[in-house]
């Protein structure tokens, strides 16, 4: 059994920065492929980022150029680096491991907000 957290989340201003955090515990494999998916009220959850163990990486098209997905295996932890931030970015923002193809593992998540 996979067990994440997330943390740093928050509320920042148009145009700021904030890096969220994904500790990962229990039977996580360093060939799991992490990724970083969020959700508003009322919606799907949509994937924003992954990352293989091999570090290929993918990014939701809104998202290319100002989120940067990053893992440590050794700390098994999962960044996510978000600048520019825009007030469609607003979510809740979940850590998810997949394995054999199944998006098996869940954190519990963390608010980003994005208000002026």
């Amino acid at each position: 059994q996979v067990q994440l957290v997330e943390s740093g989340g928050g509320l920042v201003q148009p145009g700021g920065s904030l890096r969220l955090s994904c500790a990962a515990s229990g039977s996580i494999l360093s060939t799991d492929v992490m990724g970083w998916y969020r959700q508003v009220p009322g919606k799907q959850r949509e994937l924003v980022a992954t990352i293989t163990s091999g570090g290929s990486m993918y990014y939701l098209d809104s998202v290319k150029g100002r989120f940067t997905i990053s893992r440590d295996n050794a700390e098994k932890t999962v960044y996510l680096q978000m600048y520019s931030l825009k007030p469609e970015d607003t979510a809740v923002y979940y850590c998810s491991a997949s394995r054999g193809g199944i998006w098996s593992s869940w954190g519990q998540g963390t608010q980003v907000t994005v208000s002026s």
